[in-house]
């Protein structure tokens, strides 16, 4: 019989480097293989899973749902999606919401809001390095020349600003300026956080220039740095803020949240999604917000975060020819290396550690908010043997 990775490259296209990995079933921070293998999973598909693996709550509240209703049209009203776009709005401080399944469909709902209100002709600004997702509108706002080569053209009236680079900014912003899309953390191209100076300077140019500060924390939102979202760290008030990832719990949901103008971006049929705002999703979410935002566990991730970062600062010391640098916010940590990383991820899944190579370089480490101490110390431990090894 053909093992699995066999069986795939017949059945789908070749989209993804897929691990060699049988997986059985998860429990907390760990994925256990079929042969009963247990891995510390600081991967959280791709910082999905804030509360690890079948999370009893979300589990119980994803089962009390589908026994109700796993779908109806967004034509319907449900009390379900009421309470959870409710909650969300109430954390995040925003006014209206639109839910769709992914954070890159959230991207292109804002792309649309601005062209509604800004019109046509204004210029959408991103930075470089930015990772907004693959579908035509997030993917040219990407500054990633791998995804876009080969799929040109992309949208127009889109470019791009030096991360960190003021002169840059000030050089690009004026009148014409719509909207400015921001990850400030950064996360497919190495964990690289915008600086305070650079945020005080697009603050005093939106007041100026009146565009849309657009906040992507698809990645880095929901408590993962140890704040709500990623831009809490900074003085500003985004217009839209994008979130998905885990918000749904392992499922797929995410939202589009406006304030001010961008209120009234949509008409009815302007947009819409068939599938956004599941009710089985939303039923997920409602548990992931109360976890993380009403138990502690962004004190907990603030914490541990902070323990964590200076072990693997420490390691960076013991191994300068290794480590180039350590950075990151709360869970949400890149260790980049001098060369290519894939051989530490391969090493760290022999020792029963998932983590993550990103922008060939950088280890990017995405550990699920429930992680503990001993948690971080298993991956610690063996993040040491694997660097001394090489």
């Amino acid at each position: 019989m053909k093992n699995n990775i066999d069986r795939e490259k017949n059945l789908f296209l070749p989209s993804y480097k897929r691990l060699n990995f049988d997986i059985s079933h998860g429990e907390g921070v760990h994925l256990i293989s079929k042969t009963g293998t247990r891995y510390l999973d600081f991967f959280s598909g791709l910082g999905v899973n804030a509360l690890g693996h079948a999370h009893p709550a979300i589990v119980a509240a994803i089962q009390a749902q589908i026994n109700k209703f796993s779908h109806v049209s967004n034509y319907f009203i449900t009390d379900i999606q009421l309470e959870f776009a409710a909650s969300l709005l109430e954390y995040s401080g925003m006014s209206k919401i639109f839910l769709t399944n992914s954070g890159t469909e959230a991207v292109e709902a804002a792309i649309k809001a601005v062209r509604r209100v800004k019109g046509s002709q204004g210029n959408i600004l991103t930075l470089t390095g930015s990772f907004h997702g693959r579908t035509y509108g997030a993917m040219s706002l990407t500054d990633r020349t791998k995804n876009k080569k080969e799929f040109e053209p992309l949208l127009p009236k889109i470019s791009t600003i030096k991360f960190n680079d003021e002169s840059d900014l000030i050089k690009k912003v004026n009148k014409n300026t719509a909207a400015i899309f921001i990850e400030f953390v950064q996360g497919e191209s190495g964990i690289n956080i915008v600086s305070r100076q650079f945020v005080n300077t697009i603050n005093e140019l939106s007041q100026k220039f009146d565009f849309a500060i657009i906040a992507d924390c698809i990645q880095s939102g929901i408590g993962r740095t140890g704040k709500f979202y990623a831009f809490n760290y900074f003085d500003i008030n985004p217009d839209i803020i994008l979130v998905a990832k885990s918000i749904g719990g392992g499922l797929p949901l995410g939202a589009m949240l406006t304030k001010g103008v961008y209120d009234e971006a949509f008409l009815p049929g302007y947009h819409g999604s068939t599938f956004g705002g599941n009710p089985v999703s939303c039923a997920a979410g409602i548990v992931v917000l109360k976890e993380v935002f009403e138990t502690g566990l962004m004190i907990a991730v603030t914490e541990l975060g902070s323990y964590f970062m200076e072990e693997l600062k420490a390691l960076a010391n013991i191994f300068p020819s290794l480590v180039r640098e350590v950075r990151g916010l709360g869970f949400m940590i890149g260790v980049e290396m001098v060369t290519d990383c894939n051989t530490i991820v391969e090493q760290m899944m022999k020792r029963r550690v998932l983590i993550n190579c990103t922008n060939q370089k950088v280890v990017r480490i995405l550990p699920p908010l429930i992680a503990t101490k001993n948690d971080i110390d298993f991956f610690l431990y063996n993040f040491h043997q694997v660097l001394k090894s090489l």
